[in-house]
């Protein structure tokens, strides 16, 4: 598939986090784990964690993954859901508990 075509199909996932400085050891070994998980997902092309110091000691953290179509993306999800049901692990408390701000997203190439 041509870099061009690649593009056309990719969608990608970009999440940004406003992390408190007292959480941010606990999230990003969160994040690290879930980055080790969706690198072998089929149609994973490249899963970044990024960090900006924020604020106040707040750090903003934005992961970009891209998956090569929406079908990829869509069942590397299911993995993870089930993977998070397995473990007892339910991000959006765990998120709630440390304090963390989050917007999500799915974008395509305009």
């Amino acid at each position: 598939m041509s870099q061009a075509a690649r593009n056309t199909a990719s969608l990608y996932r970009i999440d940004r986090f406003d992390v408190p400085a007292a959480a941010l050891e606990a999230f990003m070994e969160r994040l690290r784990q879930v980055q080790q998980a969706l690198d072998p997902q089929p149609g994973c092309l490249q899963n970044l964690v990024l960090a900006q110091p924020g604020d106040g000691g707040d750090t903003r953290v934005v992961t970009l993954v891209e998956w090569a179509s929406a079908e990829a993306a869509a069942d590397a999800k299911a993995v993870m859901q089930q993977r998070y049901a397995q473990e007892g692990f339910d991000p959006p408390a765990f998120m709630k508990r440390l304090g963390v701000r989050a917007d999500f997203g799915a974008y395509r190439n305009a």
